[in-house]
């Protein structure tokens, strides 16, 4: 087989305490305003908003966490702390009661957002793509095998700028529980070995200014740290 130019190298991200394992990634799906205090709003279950980052979009992060450059053309930067589920089962209509069989794992994710570009976009009732699925959007820590990690119906999550507590939630505040998501998710699209899904974010989201350091985590799963060029 030949190409015109060489193809990019897969994403991937390493399986947590695994040497010379990798998880690839093929979609990452997010889930927005998930948190009922972000949606305090919301009366009736209406069926969750769903955004789609590329997969080379993810920046996998290890323990001592990585330094980004600011992103370009914003000046309104994000920050939302995330459960991330990694699927490693795929398929179509899956049952609420069978979703937990499809995951291989959990981490901690930060969906980073330029919030000026998505407000452009939300008042012209246009996509969301260029506020979501920019380069180096979705740093995540290394993949936790589920035998591993608590259930996630009831974890802490928080999030640090500058040593200062900014986001705290508990991910029992989920409008869409993790099995719901997968469920719902997998009528859409037929879900795939590799996919990730950012399940949400608690209540604090804000700006992040260049040279901020940030610190996140979900409870059992992983600690994100993520430093912001000045």
């Amino acid at each position: 087989m030949s190409f015109v130019f060489a193809p990019a190298p897969m994403a991937v991200i390493p399986v947590d305490g695994e040497k010379d394992l990798y998880f690839p990634v093929h979609r990452v799906y997010g889930v927005a305003r998930n948190y009922a205090a972000v949606n305090a709003a919301l009366g009736e279950k209406t069926p969750p908003s769903i955004f789609l980052k590329p997969a080379d979009a993810v920046v996998p992060v290890d323990k001592h966490g990585v330094t980004l450059d600011f992103p370009v053309a914003t000046e309104d930067l994000h920050h939302e702390i995330e459960l991330v589920v990694a699927i490693g089962k795929g398929g179509k209509n899956i049952p609420v009661e069978e979703a937990k069989n499809h995951i291989y794992g959990y981490a901690v994710g930060l969906d980073l957002t330029r919030r000026d570009l998505q407000r452009a976009s939300a008042s012209k009732g246009m996509p969301w793509d260029s506020a979501k699925a920019f380069d180096e959007s979705a740093p995540v820590t290394h993949i936790k095998p589920a035998a591993r990690t608590p259930e996630p119906e009831n974890l802490d999550i928080w999030l640090y700028i500058n040593n200062e507590k900014i986001q705290s939630g508990n991910t029992n505040e989920m409008i869409w529980g993790v099995a719901e998501q997968i469920a719902y998710l997998s009528t859409l699209w037929e879900l795939k070995p590799g996919d990730l899904i950012m399940t949400g974010t608690p209540a604090g989201v804000g700006a992040i200014k260049r040279g901020d350091a940030l610190e996140g985590g979900v409870q059992g799963v992983g600690v994100l740290k993520v430093n912001f060029k000045a």
